[in-house]
């Protein structure tokens, strides 16, 4: 089996290059991570049902984003997805899995669609000893991999909270005990402040990490209304410490994708997002 450091180090620059295209600005719009990272969004956050498709995907490139990721669950409207690729010019760049054992299903939708990674979380079954969660899920992963390697589609691990993968060492271990060119993290910058600091982990995973979601935290309102409502700021408001997560990509080399995953809506909802993401992310 090719070594998964040895085959990034060979190939990660001209991965890029491929699947990255160069972001269009002048200097008056770019940002220090312009052409460094891309901008997404899920789009199950677009609220517009009197749009079509291919009118969503055209508005959400309107507003500034490069590119989109659908679920496993919309291969069933494939044509109309793939159409809507076309038409608009909006790339879907992953498919997101969720915790489905079926990773061969998702990967070859993200092939057929366009996109470069499927996103898979490991689920933790909280009654059972975790270290048998850890193994079921690692083997469900393994079972994925060849079609992942044939399609050169990654299956990427997000962090969330389940109670599992809960620090940078755990994921490291995690994704190092698969250690295979396809497989990586799919690192939440929200949802890992609960345990720890988004930059250290950035730092520790590295090049394991293949794509990366966007989430804002508050401790102070996590501190005085209650767990969830961390999450309720927006992008920018709340106390993670941007400027230190862009050092840590710039210190690691990322170069990818960075898709939203906060409270969607309609154009002027997904308008400042985007524009909140190009203040936390460097890109304006």
């Amino acid at each position: 089996m090719t070594n998964r450091r040895d085959f990034i180090t060979r190939s990660s620059a001209a991965l890029a290059a491929a699947t990255i295209p160069a972001v269009a600005s002048t200097p008056s719009q770019a940002g220090e991570m312009t052409g460094i990272l891309k901008k997404g969004v899920k789009f199950s956050m677009v609220k517009e049902p009197g749009m079509s498709v291919v009118d969503q995907f055209k508005m959400l490139k309107e507003v500034g984003f490069h590119g989109t990721e659908l679920r496993t669950e919309n291969n069933v409207d494939y044509k109309m997805y793939r159409e809507a690729v076309e038409k608009s010019d909006f790339p879907v760049h992953g498919i997101v899995n969720s915790n489905k054992p079926d990773l061969e299903t998702a990967v070859k939708f993200a092939s057929d669609i366009g996109g470069t990674s499927v996103l898979y979380v490991a689920k933790y079954d909280r009654d059972r000893p975790l270290m048998e969660s850890w193994k079921e899920t690692q083997s469900v992963i393994r079972k994925g991999l060849p079609a992942a390697e044939k399609y050169e589609v990654k299956i990427l691990v997000e962090n969330v909270w389940a109670g599992f993968l809960i620090s940078a060492l755990d994921t490291e271990r995690y994704v190092d005990e698969i250690n295979h060119p396809w497989f990586g993290s799919y690192f939440d910058v929200g949802n890992n402040v609960r345990w720890g600091v988004p930059q250290h982990w950035i730092q520790i995973l590295g090049d394991r990490i293949g794509k990366l979601d966007i989430k804002e935290w508050d401790e102070k309102k996590h501190a005085s209304e209650g767990l969830r409502a961390g999450f309720s700021s927006e992008l920018g408001e709340g106390t993670i410490d941007w400027p230190a997560v862009r050092a840590a990509l710039r210190e690691i080399g990322y170069k990818g994708w960075a898709t939203a995953e906060v409270k969607g809506g309609n154009r002027e909802r997904l308008a400042d997002i985007s524009r909140r993401m190009d203040n936390i992310l460097g890109l304006a």
